[in-house]
Order: structure tokens, then C-alpha cells, then sequence
């Protein structure tokens, strides 16, 4: 790319949420199957670190309602700014609008340049290559082929934090992907608000949270739906598709909406009995004619549990580069503790990998980008001790080169 730190400044447009200020226990819990890995990333550079960190570079930092940690302007560019100007400070070169293409034959960093080809010795070499979302932005995963033909352990990259394509027509009969065109016409971009969604795969896993998302022309989106979207991934992965249970009213009992569906409506329609009685309108009276055939609607029983529990229907996740995040990568069984591969590309050569490109995924909310920060800062040190044990070895033989 032309220049640094794009898709860092892509974070910023929400107000570059940096890290959380949970507890380090409930911090590492957050990435999963990978929690005890990235756990010992996270406790030399955690949560509380990050915010010194940026405090260093001028920035100052607050937690927000949801314990989620921003810069106090808001804004990822002025951090951007302070953290390359340090950089450059200490000697560090910039070289723009290089693409990395593994090797050569005499195990040479090569890269393709805008006037051809360049290599580059090199004996330590960090590699922090980003996932495979946002590929405009640089990540578009291109260095997965190169890894693996060297026999590094590499999970296929796949999309987390991502939307999902739903099923169209009724529950168990449609086969086709989105919404119905009048669904789409009237609601697509509209938020549910105030929603809950319930969900438990095939290996018992369970989730429940209350929050929003949106609808899409082809699914849904948004921060409730990311925060499901590894068991919903996995789920279509085994077994084809994922149904979760979208709950319209979550701070009412099903008790209470049976009682006001099953209130006397006179001769209002069932639409303006719901609208009334439950304040159901917009988007969530929507999603019930789209997803309720006729018996159901006019069943006050079933209407009522379906308002509670309304089956939705996933087929696919939307594409990787559409994907906040990606999950997949270097596998940690194939590194050692300073995230160096245990078994070189090259010989000679210490190659450590760091950030998105490792094998850990995990929610929004600050999680991304601490752990790419702590892995970096890992990789980082780990280089600098082989350094210094090479050039204290080199100091001990009467060499200095």
C-alpha cells in the first residue's frame, strides 16, 4: 500500500475502540479456543498496558459505558501520527508499496516493487502480514500459499465478526439466499433494536445476549449478530445451515406476550392488535410475515412463541473480505513461545509471525486489536534476545560483523 497503518485508521472511523477494560481473567477468556495462548501474550501487554501505551504517544484515553477504551478525541489519525513519528525516531525505514513473495532459491526475502523485483537478506525476520479481511486495505491474505509451501502449519483464514446470508421463505422450506423483495424494499438497513438472540450448536455450545443488529438485502448484520458469528460459522460448517431463536420483546415474559396476544382485539387486524398491545411494529411486525406462514399468524399460541422465539435461518456467512476480522492462520502449535517458527522456512534464518496472522479470532470491543499489539510486542523482544545472544557470540569469537 502507499501508506502505513490503513486499516488502523479504518478502526478509527468508530471511534478506535483500543482495548477493554475488563479484568485480565475475563480479557483472555474472550479469544476462545485460543485463550490460554493469547493469555500469554496478554500478560506482558494487556488491556491497562495498551492505554499507557498510547498515553506515552500523547493520547489520552476513557472507558466508556460498556468498559470498552477510546481516545479521548475519538480519532485513530493523531495516534497514528505520534506512534510513526517515534517509529521513524528510532531508525525505523518505511518501504511502501512492497508486496512480499516468499523467497528465493538462496533463501533471500523477495519482493515485487513498482519498478520489478527486489530481495532482501535477511537472518531475523518478523512477519505481521494481517488476516485476509479488507483486502483493499492491504490484509487480503496473499502470504497464506507462501507459508504453507514451506510446510508451516496454517489454518485456512475464514470470516469472524461477519454478517450471514439467511434462508428465504418459510422455516424448513426455502432453499434460496435473503429476503423476500418486499422485505427487502421495506426493511433492508433497518436496525432490530432491543432484541435478544438465542443460539446452541450441535456441540452443546450455548449464547444469549440482548442487543441490536441490522438487516441486509441478503441477511443480517451487526454487533449482536458478530458477537454469535464463531458458533454460527462453525455451526454452518458441520452441519450446512444455523438456526437461531430471535426473541422481539426479551424484557417481556412469554407469559405476558400471550396474554396481551391473546387479549380481545375486536375487529382490528392482527398487525394493529400486535402494534397496540406490544408496541410490535416496523421491522419486528416485518420478520413475523416473513418468516410466519398463515397458521402460525393466526395461531395466538404460536404467534405469541414466535414473537419470544423466532427461528432465523442461516445458509452461508457473508464473504471473507466483508468480515471485520478473520479467524484461521499460523498455527501456535507450529510456533514457540517467542512466536518463532519452530521449524524455519529457511536455514540460518529466525522467522517470528505476529497479529492477525496467527490463529486466534475474537470479539469486537478491543480484543482485535490488544492482541495484535501484544503478540508484535512479543515477536518484537524475542527477536531483540536472539539478536543479542548472536552478537554476544560473534563479540566472544573476535568478530563484529
Amino acid at each position: 500500500m502507499p501508506s502505513v497503518g490503513r486499516k488502523f485508521l479504518l478502526a478509527g472511523k468508530g471511534g478506535l475502540n483500543l482495548t477493554h477494560s475488563e479484568g485480565p481473567a475475563v480479557f483472555a477468556s474472550r479469544y476462545g479456543e485460543r485463550s490460554a495462548e493469547v493469555a500469554a501474550l496478554l500478560d506482558g501487554f494487556g488491556g491497562a498496558e495498551v492505554r499507557d501505551w498510547a498515553q506515552g504517544l500523547g493520547v489520552e484515553t476513557f472507558v466508556g459505558s460498556s468498559g470498552r477504551v477510546f481516545p479521548q478525541n475519538l480519532k485513530a489519525a493523531p495516534l497514528l501520527r505520534a506512534w510513526l513519528h517515534r517509529l521513524r525516531q528510532a531508525g525505523v525505514q518505511f518501504s511502501m508499496r512492497h508486496r512480499w513473495l516468499g523467497w528465493t532459491e538462496s533463501g533471500d526475502l523477495k519482493f515485487a516493487v513498482p519498478a520489478g523485483e527486489e530481495s532482501v537478506q535477511a537472518d531475523f525476520v518478523i512477519l505481521a502480514l494481517g488476516g485476509g479481511s479488507w483486502a483493499r486495505l492491504g490484509s487480503d491474505g496473499a502470504w497464506v500459499p507462501l507459508l504453507a509451501q514451506k510446510d508451516v502449519l496454517v489454518a485456512p483464514l475464514r470470516p469472524s465478526n461477519c454478517g450471514f446470508d439467511v434462508s428465504a421463505g418459510q422455516p424448513g422450506t426455502g432453499t434460496g439466499t435473503g429476503w423476500s423483495e418486499h422485505f427487502v424494499e421495506r426493511f433492508a438497513g433497518a436496525p432490530f433494536k432491543s432484541v435478544a438472540i438465542e443460539f446452541t450448536d450441535s456441540q452443546g455450545r450455548y449464547f444469549r445476549r440482548k442487543g441490536e443488529f441490522v438487516a441486509t438485502h441478503s441477511g443480517v448484520e451487526g454487533s449482536l449478530i458478530y458477537a454469535a458469528s464463531a458458533l454460527l460459522r462453525d455451526e454452518i460448517s458441520r452441519n450446512g445451515s444455523a438456526t437461531f431463536l430471535l426473541d422481539l420483546l426479551p424484557d417481556k415474559t412469554p407469559a405476558q406476550v400471550l396474554a396481551e396476544v391473546l387479549h380481545p382485539r375486536g375487529s382490528r387486524s392482527m398487525s394493529s392488535h400486535l402494534k397496540s398491545r406490544l408496541h410490535l411494529e416496523g421491522i419486528k411486525a416485518g420478520v413475523l410475515r416473513e418468516l410466519l406462514d398463515k397458521p402460525a399468524w393466526a395461531d395466538p399460541s404460536q404467534l405469541a412463541q414466535s414473537i419470544k422465539a423466532l427461528p432465523v435461518r442461516l445458509l452461508r456467512p457473508r464473504p471473507l473480505d466483508e468480515a471485520i476480522s478473520s479467524a484461521g492462520g499460523v498455527r501456535f502449535e507450529a510456533l514457540g513461545a517467542g512466536l518463532q517458527l519452530s521449524h524455519s522456512p529457511v536455514a540460518g534464518q529466525s522467522v517470528f509471525c505476529a497479529g492477525e496472522m496467527l490463529d486466534w479470532e475474537a470479539p469486537t470491543g478491543g480484543y482485535l486489536l490488544t492482541a495484535c499489539l501484544a503478540s508484535g510486542r512479543r515477536a518484537g523482544q524475542a527477536a531483540l534476545q536472539q539478536i543479542d545472544l548472536a552478537s554476544t557470540s560473534l563479540k566472544s569469537q573476535g568478530r563484529t560483523e
